[in-house]
């Protein structure tokens, strides 16, 4: 292909990182929009819009994987304004925004709601758009098991429905559509089982030598009722193929191996 010139918002997280390999592997050219600004990255605030206009110059697609759980107003909600005014300053042609699955479906988890308003924000956009939805990567699972993780038993929340996926699957998925022409909302992504929280750290302990028992209890509220429900699920869109059991397997071999600690892997 003619080679394209792309930016990647997010470009040094879990799944810009990747994104920005198979864009480059694909002969793209890619720049990284980064706060840290080493290697070679554009440095830049979504938070505060420091570089956006030299970060979006002579850009043809932005692939946008960048946000903050804690900073979801100034940096998904505000920070995506200030990026899209920027593109559409520069004559991009394409934004492609990573969001998640069931967003609509639980708008009482704040973050989740902070991921709507910004999908609302990049449909009002002049510019040509895509918003891909995906599930749970399966190492943000793992963060939730070991942030319960603290006592002999592991008291897990009762009936939550998870549906983790392969970060890289997401990454393949979100390269093809940044390749493509904009697309709007296109079909989420989801992993190739839904499960239960519960059963999930139990595979987890197993997999890890861990003796730990899991009793699940009842939590109220609007959002864990959500979760119970499958909000954020999409059992007609299973799109990956690495199951959770696979995942945990590849992990250990890695720490077997000494490459890399399975426990520290998701932490941070």
């Amino acid at each position: 292909m003619n080679e394209r010139r792309f930016l990647v918002t997010g470009g040094t997280g879990t799944l810009g990182s990747r994104v920005v390999d198979r864009l480059r592997s694909a002969g793209g050219e890619v720049r990284v929009f980064s706060r840290s600004g080493e290697d070679g990255r554009v440095r830049g605030d979504l938070a505060t819009g420091e570089g956006l206009e030299e970060a979006v110059e002579g850009i043809e697609t932005i692939v946008h994987c960048a946000s903050s759980p804690a900073r979801a107003r100034q940096v998904d909600v505000e920070g995506t304004e200030r990026l899209l005014g920027a593109a559409d300053r520069a004559g991009v042609s394409h934004v492609l925004f990573v969001s998640i699955v069931g967003v609509d479906r639980n708008p009482y988890y704040p973050y989740y709601r902070m991921k709507l308003e910004t999908e609302r924000i990049v449909e009002r956009s002049p510019l040509p758009w895509t918003i891909l939805r995906a599930t749970q990567f399966h190492g943000f699972v793992v963060r939730l098991i070991q942030a319960l993780d603290r006592v002999p038993v592991m008291v897990a929340p009762k009936g939550i429905l998870l549906q983790p996926i392969d970060v890289g699957e997401v990454a393949d998925r979100t390269a093809e559509y940044a390749l493509a022409e904009p697309a709007g909302r296109v079909p989420d992504v989801g992993g190739p089982e839904v499960r239960d929280f519960a059963d999930l750290a139990r595979a987890y302990f197993e997999a890890t030598e861990r003796r730990r028992r899991v009793v699940e209890v009842p939590v109220p509220g609007k959002t864990a009722r959500a979760l119970r429900e499958g909000a954020q699920t999409a059992p007609d869109h299973k799109y990956g193929e690495i199951c959770w059991e696979e995942f945990l397997d590849r992990e250990i071999h890695h720490e077997k191996g000494g490459k890399r600690s399975f426990r520290g892997l998701h932490r941070g």
